[in-house]
């Protein structure tokens, strides 16, 4: 499992964790599409968004590894903003690769991504 050195642990001053330290011995973790309401927390839209910013400054447009990444805060994003980048696509595999979808996250988190076309 690789680890995206630089890249932010959790959301500063909460528990909303946003990378793990080791991989899970009992197996990994599936990426899942999941749902989100209008009635959300504002704390919860906060991490989100302090994740696509991380991300995206991270990673770009380019395609990137699943790796350390959290798979239940990277739930939040999949099948919108961020899709898989290979097929066939392991929903269940550290080496998994990803990649941002610009044009699905500019509607998501405009203020982020303002300026890039």
């Amino acid at each position: 499992m690789i680890k995206h050195r630089g890249f932010p642990g959790r959301l500063a001053g909460t528990d909303y964790q946003f990378t793990i330290r080791r991989a899970n011995p009992k197996g990994v973790t599936p990426l899942t599409r999941r749902k989100r309401f209008r009635d959300r927390k504002p704390a919860d839209r906060r991490a989100d968004a302090a994740f696509f910013e991380a991300l995206w400054q991270h990673f770009g447009d380019q395609p990137f590894e699943r790796g350390n990444l959290d798979a239940g805060r990277l739930s939040w994003l999949f099948g919108r903003e961020v899709v898989a980048a290979e097929d066939p696509f392991d929903p269940s595999s550290y080496e998994a690769l990803l990649v941002i979808d610009v044009d699905t996250a500019r509607q998501s988190f405009a203020d982020i991504l303002d300026g890039v076309r």
